[in-house]
């Protein structure tokens, strides 16, 4: 006689993975459910989500490292369950990042030389003036977002304390920059109620003007930011001339007005392509000076580094001390508990890469910038808006867009895999459109020559179709008019700067209206 036994509803073990009623029925989105599931199932139903993810490398909008090598990923994972701020717990974690000694400023003795490996590293890579005894000031962050609050804090701070000193008027700080600026400084300055003074651009001409600058500073001017590495087009700012101006400035009006540096996206590139460029402590009024560890620092997502000119221009005032974890930590940070896999793996590539390391990176680098741009170049399609000296980007704009415009080219590509972002330029040059393509280590030749032939073959399909988007809009234009004659010889004499707003706003709201309903970052 064959015995038969008859599974349970919650005996799972006998299904398989897409046969279990977990796969099947659908789980709750925004409320966490009643029961538990198992923890295959629960791996599955996410790990099968996050496919309709873009592909990481081919994300060329972003700026952040996407790939690093196992060895590294290794040390990542074995440490993913420390946390940053325990220093007394983690003693050799801590030696590697940036806390203890570095926002003291202090005077090490031989015991203590071993902590702050990495901003003493970085500091002595952006030329601070360190005696041989001298540890670096700085500080690890998440990312350059909150280097730039810290070192915006310090500068507010310190200008208070002077006017309160002189018996001045302290509240109405400001801080002068270009209206290319990445969206952290405007957080900090409506965060921190400072009046943000933007110089705007102009046609051909993408980055803050140093002359326009410092003739905006006033008694109440903080700092003044400079960007090495503008987010738009990769530009470096002229830093060298900026802080010849305004040190002239200073002579003439007694004011002592410093610079802040965001080297967000440049700071691990220009000491290894264009050393001989003064952007650094090098220059004297360059007080503070913020960079991704996570862009070209060559790490995953969740790591940035604010460096200071010496002790004295970060106010001891704002670092708390706290003795609950187990000994005296002192703290300079927006936040509290964080991990600390991307300082480890930050000191990895600083040892692993070094000078020489770093330095053929970022040349090969620079090198697909080029057979990227002369690609683009031979297609007699597009003009090219940004430098070849700066960040290896290639930022570029059709030479013709009246039928099929920069979002129209984004939105197709997407089809081939590739994220290439399109975007209007700040005031007052909103008026131009263009694409942007950021080259990271992991964006070889091949990936270059691929993404030309795919640019390439999206034009040409562009090119048989109907011009869609004057077509929408004159059919929008004619609803609105109900067929008046008088309005339609109104559109026909339109400027070519008034039909291209009108495709570029059309194309930004369709664009933004379908990633509202794919599942594609």
């Amino acid at each position: 006689m064959v015995l038969s036994k008859t599974a349970s509803e919650s005996d799972v073990s006998i299904h398989s993975t897409f046969g279990s009623r977990y796969v099947r029925a659908s789980l709750p989105r925004f409320q966490m459910p009643e029961n538990s599931i198992p923890k295959e199932a629960a791996y599955q139903i996410i790990n099968d989500e996050l496919m309709l993810d873009g592909n990481p490398r081919l994300n060329l909008a972003s700026f952040v490292t996407t790939w690093m090598e196992p060895e590294c990923d290794k040390l990542i994972m074995a440490a993913i369950n420390k946390n940053y701020v325990d220093m007394d717990e983690y003693p050799v974690t801590t030696e590697l990042q940036a806390i203890r000694p570095a926002i003291s400023g202090a005077v090490l003795d031989p015991i203590g030389k071993r902590f702050n490996r990495c901003v003493n590293m970085i500091a002595h890579l952006f030329n601070a003036p360190l005696g041989d005894s001298e540890t670096a000031v700085g500080v690890g962050t998440v990312g350059s977002s909150e280097a730039i609050m810290l070192a915006g804090l310090a500068f507010k701070r310190n200008w208070q304390n002077k006017r309160k000193a002189e018996g001045k008027p302290y509240d109405k700080p400001n801080i002068v920059t270009g209206a290319n600026v990445q969206v952290c400084w405007e957080k900090f300055a409506r965060y921190f109620e400072v009046e943000l003074k933007e110089v705007k651009l102009r046609d051909g001409y993408y980055v803050m003007d140093p002359q326009k600058a410092v003739e905006m500073v006033d008694e109440n001017t903080i700092c003044v930011a400079a960007i090495l590495g503008s987010t738009l087009n990769g530009e470096f700012e002229d830093v060298k001339l900026l802080n010849d101006l305004l040190t002239e400035k200073n002579k003439q009006t007694g004011w002592d007005t410093p610079i802040h540096v965001d080297a967000a996206s440049g700071g691990f590139i220009a000491p290894f392509l264009y050393p001989e460029l003064e952007w650094d402590f090098r220059l004297p009024l360059v007080k503070s000076i913020n960079v991704s560890g996570h862009k070209y620092g060559l790490v995953y997502a969740g790591i940035g580094w604010a460096i200071w000119r010496n002790k004295e221009d970060l106010p001891e005032e704002l670092i708390f001390h706290i003795n609950y974890l187990g000994a005296d930590q002192p703290t300079f940070t927006l936040n509290f508990s964080k991990g600390s896999s991307q300082v480890i793996a930050q000191y990895y590539q600083l040892i692993r890469l070094g000078y020489e390391g770093y330095r053929n990176i970022m040349e090969n680098c620079r090198e697909n910038m080029i057979v990227l741009k002369e690609g683009l170049e031979k297609t007699g399609r597009f003009n090219i808006v940004s430098k070849d000296n700066g960040v290896p980007l290639v930022a570029f704009s059709l030479k013709d867009n009246s039928s099929h415009n920069e979002f129209e080219v984004s939105e197709t590509l997407r089809r081939f895999g590739w994220i290439v972002p399109a975007y209007t330029m700040p005031p007052d040059a909103q008026h131009v459109t263009v694409l942007r393509v950021v080259i990271r280590e992991d964006f070889s030749r091949t990936l270059a020559e691929r993404l030309v032939i795919d640019i390439e073959k999206v034009l040409h399909e562009l090119d048989t179709l109907p011009a869609r988007v004057k077509a929408k809009i004159a059919a929008a234009a004619d609803e609105d008019t109900n067929g008046n004659a008088a309005a339609e010889t109104l559109a026909h004499k339109k400027s070519d700067v008034e039909r291209q707003r009108e495709i570029t706003t059309f194309w930004r709201k369709y664009v933004s209206d379908k990633k509202k309903t794919n599942g594609v970052c």
